[in-house]
Formats: structure tokens, sequence, C-alpha cells
């Protein structure tokens, strides 16, 4: 809420100003500040603007920042360097045990587009700790030979992006690392939720099922399987359909009871739905139904109501969506 979100921002603060009394923390009640309001263009609350030397145009956006000491890394990462140049398989080490995440940027030489990207990355994540290294043999004791991107879950390499110059950029990085702040599958509900949007991944997959069926089990370590393969590119969500507070949800869809278990994709930007056109929710479905989005080729899905039998028995014709185009066009 707003008033979490205020005191964990006074907090770091707090800690801030002994350590950086440079930097100024301010908050501004819009309600009656219309200029303000237009001018940086607050369409939700609350936002967080971080201002540079004394400028108030292009102010950077703080987006996702939840808690004092993400507030304070970012703060820290905008103003000094974002990362922890490592020299020694030691100093690796350490920073891969000391959080559950870390993320490990491992270069040929530290000049150039790729770790420029890297280290803008390291700035837009600061949930987690950034380190880089061109350092030979720390790149051989992880077994690594090119410009790589490695996530550490729990001490162990969870993801490798081979970093080519040119070809990546900070919003793809910052989209992949950031999915690993949540589950590989994330259940939905009033807690996650918010978790859920601060992640910057447009497209999110649903897969609505009632979580005690018989076959949960199987269709949910599918539905995990695909996760992992689409990391970083569609989001992965799970809504028990037996939950009444989800009843919201189901209505945005268009879910009923008949239709469970049902998969469908969400692109936050243009707010267009998808239905998986298959009824099992197999793996080999999944990722069809998951690659056929990215490519462009999955047709939008229009809830309509059923045609009514008696649509076309009266001098005015019933139209559902169903039998909208066939009639009219």
């Amino acid at each position: 809420s707003s008033q979490n979100l205020s005191e964990e921002f006074a907090e770091a603060a707090r800690q801030l100003k002994k350590e950086a009394p440079r930097i100024q923390f301010g908050k501004i009640d819009v309600t009656h500040q219309h200029d303000l309001r237009r001018e940086f263009n607050i369409q939700a609350f609350p936002t967080v603007k971080f201002f540079v030397n004394g400028s108030r145009e292009d102010p950077i956006d703080c987006k996702g920042v939840r808690k004092a000491s993400t507030f304070i890394t970012w703060v820290r990462r905008r103003t000094g360097p974002s990362t922890v140049l490592i020299n020694s398989t030691d100093q690796a080490e350490a920073i891969i045990k000391a959080d559950d995440l870390a993320v490990i940027g491992f270069f040929r030489e530290l000049h150039n587009e790729s770790v420029e990207v890297f280290c803008e990355t390291a700035r837009e994540v600061p949930e987690m700790p950034f380190g880089m290294t061109a350092s030979e043999d720390v790149c051989a004791s992880y077994g690594i030979q090119r410009n790589s991107l490695v996530v550490f879950e729990k001490g162990k390499p969870v993801h490798n992006e081979v970093l080519e110059d040119g070809r990546q950029n900070k919003l793809g990085l910052t989209r992949l690392i950031k999915t690993f702040t949540l589950d590989l599958v994330t259940e939905y509900n009033i807690e996650t939720s918010v978790k859920i949007f601060d992640v910057p991944v447009e497209n999110h997959i649903l897969l609505f099922t009632p979580t005690n069926s018989e076959t949960f089990r199987e269709i949910y370590e599918n539905y995990k399987s695909a996760a992992a393969e689409f990391r970083g590119k569609i989001l992965f969500v799970l809504v028990d359909t037996n939950e009444a507070r989800n009843g919201r949800i189901f209505e945005y869809f268009r879910i009923r009871d008949i239709d469970v278990p049902a998969v469908r994709i969400l692109n936050l930007t243009s707010d267009a739905k998808y239905k998986m056109p298959a009824d099992e929710v197999t793996l080999e479905n999944l990722e069809a139904f998951c690659q056929s989005y990215l490519n462009g080729k999955a047709k939008q899905h229009l809830p309509s109501e059923e045609i009514p039998e008696d649509w076309d028995k009266m001098p005015v014709k019933v139209l559902v969506g169903k039998n909208f185009n066939r009639i009219i066009f």
C-alpha cells in the first residue's frame, strides 16, 4: 500500500542521510498539485522519480521498488558503480552465496557494449547483487568461455545468457532477470498480484484450474516445464478457481466453471487476450501456444456468448461475437 511504501521510503532516507547527505528525499501529495501531476505525467500512485543535478527534465522512474534496503541499493547504483568488480574466485563465491539470487557477468574484457548493457541492467534490478569479472581464472573455474550473464540461485547456476555486442538490450535483460525474483509459476492472490505486475514482462499466461482436482498435479508439472522454457519472455501465473477471492479475474477473462482447466495469454500493453486452441494442458500444447503467440501467429480471443438458437427467427436478427462477422460481412 501507499502507507507501507511511504514508511520504507522514509527509512531509506534516514539510512542514506549519513552516507550520502547530498541525496534529498521528498514526498508530495499531488491531490491538489495538478500542475506538478501534469508536468511529470503522474498516472499511478505511488510514483517515485529521481531528479539528477537539479534538472526537472527527464527524471528517472524508480519502479517496483518497495523496501527500504532496495531503495538504498537503487540510489547507490544510480550515484556510483552499479556492479562489484570481481578479481578472484573467492570473491565470486562470497557474492553468489550471500543471497538466494545473484547475477554475475563473465567478460573477455571490461570495455565493450555488452558490459555497458550489463551495468545498466544492474541499475534496474536492485533486488539482486550484481558482479562482473574479466579474470581468466574466475571464468575458467565456472567453465565459461565467452561473454555471459549467469543467474545463480542458492549458489547454483540456473540460467546462462550469452551476451553478444548489440544483440541484447537493457529492457530484455531486465525482464529476464526480474522473473527470477518470482517463482517459476506464481500463484495469483492478493499478496502476489502486486509483485506480478511489478515485473516488467508484458506477456502473462494464466492457467485457471481448481488446485484440488485429480488431474492438477500432472497439469501443473506440464505448466512448470513450459514456464522454465519461456522464462523471461512470458510470465506464468496459476489461478485457483476454487478461491472465491479470485472471482474478479474469472470475470475479466470470462471464465466459467465448465471451461476449466483453461489457459489464456494476456498482453498487458494492448490488453489483448488469447485462448489456447487445444483443450488438454499438455507440455506440447503449451509450447505450441506460447511459440505461436511470440511469433505473432496466435488469434486474439474475443469472448462471446453462444449463438442463440432462434437468432434468425425474427426480422431483427440477434448477433453475438461468434456470428457477427459471418452475418454482417
